[in-house]
């Protein structure tokens, strides 16, 4: 490892590289770690600093510079480091197994699989399709359990896919017909001469070449076709194609859709129609008084009228849905092609940064992690520009090993996906992908890969499930030999026959069967989840900017002409320290910005939980047509949709959740942007500093600029707003010095010198003249930083517990500190600056993730969402409190997210009013007459109509609709109810809020896909919702003998509570179903508590209202 000083410092032995650090000292103040400032320090000033001790080993050694950077680099890439608050920081060095090669011959008929064709116990070889399709053993089972049981050639289903039945029942048949058979299954059109031409290299029939060629067409203005006199180019663009089909530098990245206005408009005006029905509904409500029931009258007023409060705050943002789509041929037209500025078509493309976080080893498998690691090193981006950081907050050894693991794995999968250009790249999903396999793959060898592939990746899950047992072993084996020498010496040294036990701290033990420097499995002091010592380990050293192509001969497939490159991949183990606040995941994600700014520096960062993996290789090249766009340096984030694989296909507890994602997501699009939800997100690097937008003069244009056109800017003030740089946020008048740098991002000037890389590099391509804060075209294809030592010191220092003291991290740099909802309030940081955001649904899921389908980790889940948004009702992020530059609606949209929880309180109170109802035998209304039913059934058919235009524009289903509508009242009912206490408790009497983390393993059934869906764990949660269904219950029985045994039957009244219970009921449905588990095994807790709480509420009621003589439920009706 390189140093930065001339002379060594004392005591470090010669020869020994070091590099120091900044640090704080006794006296509070920090020091920079170069060398100059050491030198300018006087002596009575006290200086702490950090040294990099690299032993001396065959790749560090006193060469000449030229050789010692190479090594340096190398140093920095193949050893782990580890440091933090008054400790070494040194570099300890790691290796890696590779497995030897493996082939194995093949002789199917199906495209790359020459295995043995299925033979009977004579020899002969048999056929399990009427085709007469040549297919092996192995080809068969593939069939059969992926491909849905078709046969590979003739796609008819097997009359059988037991292998022994075939086997037995199967003949000896000719495969000479089979061609001639086939050959009347193509097309006649396509084996003529004029459309050989018009084949893809997959062998489909391209319908837009065809028309092209051949100037045809399939009706009118549907293609595009060169004039006659244009077939040298003359008026065409280049090679002789039109000029609408070779200008593409000019068109646009992305373009937004708008909803089409027949379904727009008539939702637009039903909302303006419920909204008057609704205040004509409450203005007569409040008009009629209840004389014989004024509580029930007043309490059911009061809850309608925040019903219709919390339904215009929830309506009002989704007047303006839009959708959008990207170009990606544009996309690579102009960053990837060779032009005057790009000679070569070299990528230029920004990086991008990727992040993964993780917490728990035991509730988050590192076998899903892995996976998600997979998917991201594989994606379709260029690889030089490509980083992935893995965080892992709990500094255990299992995630470590298994991130090693899934390194070396990488080596094949990833060229092996490049190779065959396989979706998804996420090996679980892949190989458990029902499907046929081999659609649309041309190349040769595929099966053979395949099935390589997936022997491998089995050997792979052993390994990483093997991983806890010998980490065990290791560390227990090594432990022992350390009491015995222990006991040896003691023994040795004293005189004595008593002797005291020996006690050795048993610590986990690496590979190398050094100590490992995060926590221990039997924690121990500077080794458990809050103490231990930051890690970083380069897994994969940054890639080379050239291709390169079967490097590695030992890799057990072919991989000639394919790209073997892999992305850096980086673990990240923060420094944790007893009394400072590490802010949980936020203050993970902000590490891991700063660690990343040293190291990679790219320009954007997407950010993913380690359960959530790219389901869509191009995912990140379509977050970028955004960015790169005109306008595009004014989008902070682009944030994708969240899909989750694992549900029960009834969607029991609404877990995809599809009414907020594909409904309320789409309609903040139209305004300045969705609210981040924590994962699946595309952040500009600048965003995340602070910075202020370009133009944010130019872009604040008030409240309602969403509904009305903003006034056009003279040229001279738009003029001056350009020339001015980027400002931080929250200061006005004043542009953000670099001196006071340090103050707010810390005493790295590494990390300060990253900042202006990444404008710069975040800018679009200054290509048109409407493109505005552009860079020039070509500015980022020259070779990256190398990664050096410094570079990863450094890394060490801004991953330090102590490095955000006296800093803005938090406060208005990176992800927000203060709320268990982190990322909702860093969203709205910056639409509060001004920035915008974008919610694009691509036509291939982006990523794919795993949702709780338990019903108690369901309500924890939500119970976790609901606290954060009352923690950011009580706080200065309150919308109400937002600055001028956020638009009016985005601000009702804000309001919404902190208010939506307080709707329990009247929901819940309301639930109770038809049992209350029932109970005293009056009702919310004096008489059910023909108005009141009137204002009911136009809020109902308002209702229905605006879920049918929601639905159509939306692109969800009605019963996802309905799904979402019971699980609001679950949630309001439960969590909701629970986060309001928990927030006002925060607030009033300072109670911090700990939240559960929500489990990714698997049930006890290890055979039954959704085994999480039927388990009942008690939480007292599930309380409140079954209260109100056994009081509703117990109420309509006490209604219907009432009203059948009265002198007077009141069965007006009777329909109404009844009514009302059912509605109650329905909409609990799911949670009573719940309940009920698969075998009945539903908590006696559950039922004891509930029967409590319905009998104390029952004699409640009965000594507030106890019966007389003469009202007797029975009426006349006396028992025997």
């Amino acid at each position: 490892m390189a140093t930065n000083c001339d002379s060594d410092p004392p005591g470090s032995p010669p020869g020994v590289p070091t590099v120091p650090f900044s640090h704080h000292t006794v006296s509070g103040q920090s020091f920079t770690y170069s060398c100059d400032d050491q030198h300018s320090e006087n002596g009575n000033v006290e200086f702490a600093k950090y040294l990099v001790d690299a032993p001396p080993t065959p790749d560090v050694q006193p060469l000449d510079r030229n050789i010692g950077l190479i090594a340096e680099r190398r140093h920095a890439s193949e050893n782990l480091f580890i440091g933090g608050f008054n400790c070494l920081t040194h570099g300890h060095p790691l290796g890696r197994r590779i497995d030897p090669p493996m082939t194995k011959e093949s002789l199917c008929a199906i495209h790359g699989c020459d295995g043995q064709v299925m033979r009977d116990a004579s020899g002969q070889a048999i056929f399990p399709c009427e085709c007469a399709f040549k297919i092996c053993v192995d080809c068969f089972k593939d069939a059969t359990k992926i491909g849905e049981g078709n046969c590979p050639g003739c796609k008819e289903p097997y009359k059988s896919t037991n292998l022994d039945e075939v086997m037995r029942l199967s003949l000896p048949l000719s495969p000479g017909p089979v061609a001639s058979k086939m050959e009347t299954r193509l097309s006649i059109m396509r084996s003529g001469k004029l459309l050989t031409r018009s084949m893809t290299p997959n062998g489909d029939f391209d319908h837009n070449r065809w028309l092209f060629e051949t100037r045809g067409t399939y009706g009118y203005g549907n293609a595009i076709w060169p004039q006659e006199n244009d077939r040298d180019g003359k008026d065409g663009g280049a090679n002789g194609q039109p000029s609408e089909l070779s200008n593409k530098q000019w068109r646009p990245l992305s373009r937004k859709i708008k909803i089409p206005a027949a379904i727009l408009s008539p939702y637009r005006l039903l909302v303006v129609l419920r909204m008057v029905v609704l205040g004509l509904f409450l203005t007569w409500r409040i008009k009629h008084k209840n004389e014989d029931a004024v509580w029930l009258w007043g309490m059911s007023v009061v809850c309608e009228l925040w019903f219709a409060f919390s339904w215009v705050l929830d309506q009002l943002p989704k007047l303006c849905p839009v959708n959008r789509e990207t170009d990606l041929d544009v996309l690579t037209e102009k960053f990837e092609t060779c032009s005057p500025d790009n000679p070569h078509g070299i990528s230029d493309l920004p990086g991008v940064d990727v992040f993964v976080s993780t917490a728990d080893p035991e509730k988050e498998p590192p076998l899903v992690t892995a996976n998600t690691i997979l998917s991201i090193l594989a994606a379709d981006y260029p690889v030089e520009k490509l980083s992935c950081y893995v965080s892992d907050d709990a500094g255990a050894l299992l995630t470590f090993e298994a991130m090693a693991e899934a390194a070396s794995f990488a080596e094949i999968w990833v060229p092996f996906c490049r190779k065959h250009d396989i979706e998804p790249r996420n090996p679980e999903s892949y190989f458990n992908m029902r499907g046929d396999p081999y659609k649309n793959k041309v190349r040769s060898d595929f099966v053979k890969d395949r099935r390589r592939m997936k022997r491998e990746y089995d050997e792979f899950k052993v390994r990483i499930n093997g991983l806890p047992d010998s980490i065990r072993r290791r560390s227990d084996a090594l432990h022992a030999r350390e009491e015995m020498d222990a006991m040896r010496s003691q023994r040795d040294n004293v005189n004595f026959d008593i002797m005291e036990p020996v006690k050795i701290p048993k610590a986990t033990r690496m590979a190398d069967m050094t100590p490992w420097p995060g926590t221990w499995i039997n924690p121990s002091v500077d080794h458990y989840r809050g103490d231990h010592a930051g890690i970083i380990q380069v897994m994969l050293k940054p890639a080379d900017d050239n291709p390169l192509q079967n490097r590695n001969v030992n890799l057990p497939l072919d991989f000639t002409n394919v790209d073997t490159r892999l992305p850096l991949l980086v673990y990240v183990s923060r420094e944790k320290r007893p009394g400072y606040d590490h802010n949980k995941k936020a203050g993970a994600m902000n590490a891991l910005v700063r660690a990343s700014a040293v190291m990679s520096n790219g320009a954007f960062i997407l950010n993913l939980d380690c359960d959530h993996y790219i389901y869509n290789s191009l995912a990140i090249r379509e977050g970028m047509c955004f960015m790169m766009d005109r306008g595009g340096d004014c989008i902070s984030y682009v944030q994708f949709p969240q899909r989750f694989e694992g549900i029960d296909p009834s969607d029991r507890y609404a877990n995809h959740n599809t009414v907020f994602f594909d409904g309320n997501m789409r309609a903040l699009d139209g305004l300045q942007g969705p609210v981040y939800v924590g994962t699946g997100c595309l952040f500009r690097r600048i965003a995340l500093y602070g910075f202020d937008p370009p133009r944010v003069k130019e872009h604040q244009s008030g409240c309602c600029s969403c509904c009305f056109p903003r006034l056009r800017k003279s040229k001279a003030a738009v003029a001056s707003d350009e020339t001015q740089a980027l400002r931080m946020g929250d200061f006005e008048e004043e542009e953000m010095s670099i001196s006071q740098f340090p103050k707010r991002f810390g005493n790295s000037n590494i990390f300060i010198d990253s900042i202006s890389r990444a404008v710069q590099e975040g800018q679009p391509l200054a290509d048109h003249p409407v493109v505005k804060n552009g860079r020039p075209p070509g500015a980022l294809i020259g070779p990256r930083q190398p990664l050096e030592a410094k570079n990863l010191a450094d890394a060490i220092n801004v991953i330090s517990c102590w490095y955000e003291d006296k800093t803005e991290w938090g406060d208005r740099v990176g992800w927000i500190y203060g709320s268990v909802t982190e990322d909702v309030v860093t969203g709205y940081r910056m639409h509060n600056r001004g920035w915008r955001s974008v919610y694009y649904v691509t036509k291939r899921d982006a990523f794919r993730g795993t949702a709780p389908i338990n019903l108690t980790d369901r309500l924890h889940q939500v119970l976790r969402w609901a606290t954060g948004s009352v923690e950011i009702f009580f706080s200065r992020n309150n919308a109400l409190l937002a600055g001028p530059r956020m638009k009016l609606l985005q601000r009702i949209a804000y309001l919404n997210v902190g208010i939506y929880p307080f709707t329990s309180i009247f929901l819940i109170v309301y639930c109770f009013l038809p049992a209350l109802s029932l109970f005293s035998g009056q009702f919310i209304v004096q008489n059910l007459n023909v108005t009141f039913l009137i204002y009911l059934l136009v809020i109902a058919i308002t209702l229905c109509l605006l879920a049918v235009l929601e639905v159509k524009w939306s692109g969800i289903e009605l019963e996802e609709w309905w799904r979402n509508e019971q699980f609001w009242l679950i949630g309001g009912t439960s969590a909701h109810l629970a986060a309001v206490l928990q927030g006002l408790l925060k607030v009033a009497a300072g109670i911090d809020i700990s939240f559960t983390l929500t489990s990714k393993s698997a049930g006890d059934d290890i055979d039954d896909e959704f085994a999480d869906l039927y388990l009942v764990k008690w939480t007292s949660l599930m309380i409140p919702p079954i209260t109100i269904m056994m009081v509703n219950l117990i109420a309509i029985a006490v209604g219907i003998s009432r009203t059948i045994y009265s002198t007077v039957p009141q069965w007006s009244k009777l329909l109404g509570g009844v009514f009302f219970s059912f509605w109650v009921l329905a909409h609990l449905y799911p949670f009573a179903k719940g309940l009920m588990g698969r075998r009945g095994r539903t908590p006696t807790i559950v039922f004891v508590w509930s029967g409590l709480i319905s009998i104390t509420i029952s004699l409640l009621w009965i000594s507030i209202n106890p019966p007389n003589s003469n009202s007797q439920i029975g009426g006349s009706f006396t028992f025997p």
